[in-house]
């Protein structure tokens, strides 16, 4: 079987875009020449890959299965290139960092300058972005490193963890919560919240909690779409909020916060640094990974108190 690794590359974006047309202008080619490129693939497999969709094309089956293996063909194919050019060229090579956005403002400044001091030429791209749509990036090899929450067990990737984060209820000391005899989750929704946007992964864990136990989720009077503007959100208000535990400490005395004690709103999870067990890592990112795990513990700390 002749497979052209351009034709790949070609039908993934026919793939991506449903349209010929449209991946034709986005290609810089002719739409009769992708066509060609798909029919040489469909002879090749003998099946159809695509099936007509409205105005548009979408994959059969069996071009479902072919798109996912030319993905890691493609990444495969880069990451070799990348390998053997930077031998060729033995300079420290380039490293593509996803950050979560807990390390973004604070880990990532200080360790690229590490880096950077230690090799000057090495060439950095970030993408900063939640920790569960990095994964799927990194699953991908679109990036190298993922510095932020660390998935749980997969066997694809290699994580290092830094620091545990313990995200806990909290709000204003004088709040009338700490009044009550006793805590419960149905007491806490009397009150309203300040909470992250949906998509914040520790969000929709606490909604999910509320849920577990027969509960309505909180109700949010604000949300945001930064995490370290919670705490002084809630510091002179009757408003609840869900944040690490190493924020309530940080701040003047005026902003001071105080945790609400509960086991069932309580979320343990770590921070490190992952990467594809089967994926090239470049000399540049093989060092940033040691730095990670000899200095991140303080960064990660400092950035989780903000």
């Amino acid at each position: 079987m002749d497979i052209n690794l351009r034709d790949l590359k070609y039908f993934e974006t026919v793939a991506e875009l449903g349209h010929l047309g449209q991946a034709a202008d986005k290609l810089g080619r002719t739409q009769p020449a992708l066509t060609k490129c798909v029919q040489r693939l469909e002879e090749a497999f003998g099946s159809a890959l695509f099936e007509r969709k409205g105005r548009g094309i979408q994959l059969t089956p069996v071009g479902e299965v072919l798109l996912a293996r030319a993905r890691l063909l493609r990444s495969a194919t880069e990451e070799a290139l990348r390998e053997v050019g930077d031998f060729a060229r033995g300079n420290a090579g380039h490293v593509r960092i996803g950050s979560g956005p807990i390390a973004a403002d604070h880990v990532l400044p200080e360790i690229c300058n590490l880096l950077l001091a230690e090799a000057p030429g090495t060439t950095i791209d970030i993408t900063i972005a939640p920790s569960m749509a990095l994964r799927e990036r990194l699953r991908e090899g679109t990036i190298d490193l993922l510095i932020g929450l660390m998935p749980e067990q997969d066997d694809a990737f290699v994580t290092h963890s830094i620091v545990e984060d313990v995200v806990v209820v909290a709000t204003s000391p004088k709040h009338p919560v700490f009044d009550l005899p006793k805590v419960t989750m149905k007491a806490l929704l009397q009150w309203n919240w300040v909470l992250p946007v949906e998509s914040i992964p520790s969000r929709q864990w606490l909604d999910a909690v509320f849920q577990s136990h027969g509960l309505s989720k909180p109700t949010v009077q604000i949300n945001a779409n930064s995490i370290p503007l919670l705490p002084r959100l809630i510091a002179r208000t009757d408003l609840l909020s869900f944040l690490s535990r190493h924020s309530l400490g940080s701040g003047s005395r005026r902003n001071a916060l105080r945790e609400v004690p509960l086991k069932e709103t309580t979320l343990r999870r770590k921070l490190g640094v992952t990467y594809r067990k089967e994926g090239y890592l470049s000399p540049a990112a093989q060092r940033l990974v040691t730095l990670l795990r000899a200095r991140g513990e303080r960064l990660f700390t400092s950035a989780l108190a903000q």
